[in-house]
């Protein structure tokens, strides 16, 4: 027959979960017992309102290469601890856990703006001079009005002035005798400008890690959840039925890295200075070490090169063209290309390197995060409020059907005593079983067992005398039902020799006992 009861308030019992439904994860972990407990009851009021509560302490990884992941479970069976009888839930409770796709979100720092492709370019001339118009030098005409950030006038953006002549810095013609009485000395004015793109500069500092969790517990019509994240750590439901709390993460994040050593660079969104968007133009976000920069734009060869640098330069006129604007972003923009083209991965960019850049919730104009690719296991510890639980279990008669015991010397090891059983109902149900001996016999463990109808099952115990005398002993077997009544008992008798007079198997006489419950067809 099928009973259900409520559980006390004063029982402790384990659950066992069940898993109907797992979606792009390896599985879920329990690490410790399940129970179901009184509630702690603190005065800020964060705990649960409720007498008794049931606790789960699992372990829920990410989906592959830390993707999303979802899990759906069943709140089954329950095992009362006192009793240590196995109970049905009458109404399961169902846990759907939703994990988003972790991802590392770091501080961003602006350093300053840089040019994409500083150029050097050169004008032949004859009337090279620092102050020269543009009609002598063009393009390298001083740039008067050129401003910093600040407002300050820009100094050396005058041309450079190199006499003609094959060593030269731009080889080139000087001419005859002639052309320089009538023309003057042939030169070549140099300058640097900076045409085309330029980019934002970034420190990159503390890293934090993100993702969300969402747990759903539906127990018949009632629907509670919660959603916890690092951030936000313990999360109790509306109706005070569920509460979660995050502890941690069961991973050393070996696959990710820290940037602190490296600068962040982005196409420029309009204006210099400050951003406060840094476009979705991701393919050209590089990642570049910064001992690649010259934040004070006064070294040659490094991203941020200024033209103090490019007009200091030593050796200037015999120095190789493009000498101090090597080593820029577009070098490195093209060497990435080069490798994407040969079906490699880039070396300085973003894409191809991490998976969903910025493409974390909540996600700004003014972030910076890539997505972890190792699984991570994230342990959470759930609460239920159980002061209504419910729980079924099947109850069936039974049946000793036959007690025998070999015969054994009493200075052998142990002997064996074989009990058979039977389920006598019309429902599986479990049992336990006991066989207990008089004095001198080592006290046995009791074993449970579940039979489906008419099934018949035998155990075995060991006996352990306690003393090498030759003896007779008096024992008893007793089968319980599920709900630990007694149905059927079975005593009787054996005895050990000295020597071994007959290898014969000694049968039990049953012994019908003074109280005993039995269950027959």
């Amino acid at each position: 027959m099928a009973l259900h009861s409520r559980i006390s308030v004063t029982v402790l019992i384990i659950f066992i979960l069940s898993f109907f439904l797992v979606f792009r994860v390896n599985g879920i972990q329990i690490i410790s017992k399940s129970k179901l407990e009184k509630c702690e009851k603190n005065s800020d009021s964060k705990n649960l309102n409720c007498t008794t509560k049931i606790v789960v302490n699992m372990a829920v990884p990410s989906g592959s290469s830390g993707g999303e992941a979802s899990i759906v479970a069943e709140l089954v069976e329950v095992e009362e601890n006192s009793t240590r009888k196995m109970q049905t839930l009458r109404i399961p409770p169902v846990i759907t856990i939703n994990k988003t796709s972790a991802y590392a979100l770091y501080e961003l720092t602006y350093i300053r703006d840089v040019p994409y492709k500083p150029e050097e370019y050169y004008v032949q001339t004859r009337k090279c001079e620092p102050d020269a118009g543009a009609n002598v030098v063009k393009i390298c005409e001083r740039q008067a009005i050129l401003r910093d950030e600040e407002g300050h006038i820009i100094e050396n953006t005058q041309p450079i002035c190199c006499p003609c002549g094959p060593q030269r810095r731009m080889p080139s013609s000087c001419g005859n005798f002639f052309d320089k009485l009538t023309k003057g000395k042939a030169n070549t004015a140099h300058c640097v400008r900076f045409p085309g793109d330029w980019f934002h500069v970034f420190g990159i500092g503390r890293r934090t890690l993100g993702f969300s969790v969402r747990i759903q517990v539906k127990s018949g019509t009632k629907i509670s959840e919660v959603v916890v994240a690092p951030e936000n750590r313990t999360v109790i439901s509306e109706d005070k039925f569920l509460r979660v709390n995050l502890i941690g993460d069961f991973v050393g994040y070996t696959n990710i890295p820290s940037f602190e050593d490296f600068y962040l660079v982005v196409p420029r969104q309009g204006s210099p200075g400050q951003p406060q968007d840094l476009g979705r133009n991701i393919s050209m976000w590089m990642l570049l070490e910064r001992v690649r920069f010259t934040l004070d734009s006064v070294e040659c060869n490094k991203i941020g090169v200024s033209y103090e640098a490019f007009n200091r330069q030593p050796n200037f006129c015999s120095s190789p063209f493009w000498t101090c604007l090597h080593n820029q972003l577009w070098n490195f923009r093209e060497a990435d290309l080069n490798r994407i083209s040969r079906n490699q991965v880039p070396l300085y960019g973003l894409e191809g390197r991490f998976e969903r850049i910025n493409q974390h919730p909540s996600a700004g104009s003014y972030s910076f995060s890539i997505g972890i690719t190792e699984v991570l296991n994230t342990n959470l510890v759930l609460e239920l409020s159980a002061n209504d639980v419910e729980y079924v279990y099947q109850r069936s008669p039974g049946k000793i059907i036959s007690v025998s015991v070999p015969t054994f010397e009493a200075l052998t090891q142990f002997g064996v005593a074989i009990i058979t059983t039977k389920n006598t109902g019309e429902v599986e149900a479990s049992y336990s079983l006991t066989f207990n001996c008089s004095k001198d016999i080592t006290l046995m463990e009791e074993q449970f067992l579940i039979m489906k109808p008419n099934e018949i099952t035998t155990r075995s115990f060991k006996l352990y005398p306690s003393n090498d005398q030759a003896s007779k002993y008096f024992c008893a077997a007793i089968l319980k039902d599920s709900d630990y009544n007694e149905v059927d008992r079975a005593e009787c008798q054996f005895a050990t020799t000295a020597t071994v007079l007959d290898n014969g198997t000694q049968v039990c006489s049953f012994l019908l006992p003074e109280f005993s419950t039995h269950y027959f067809q």
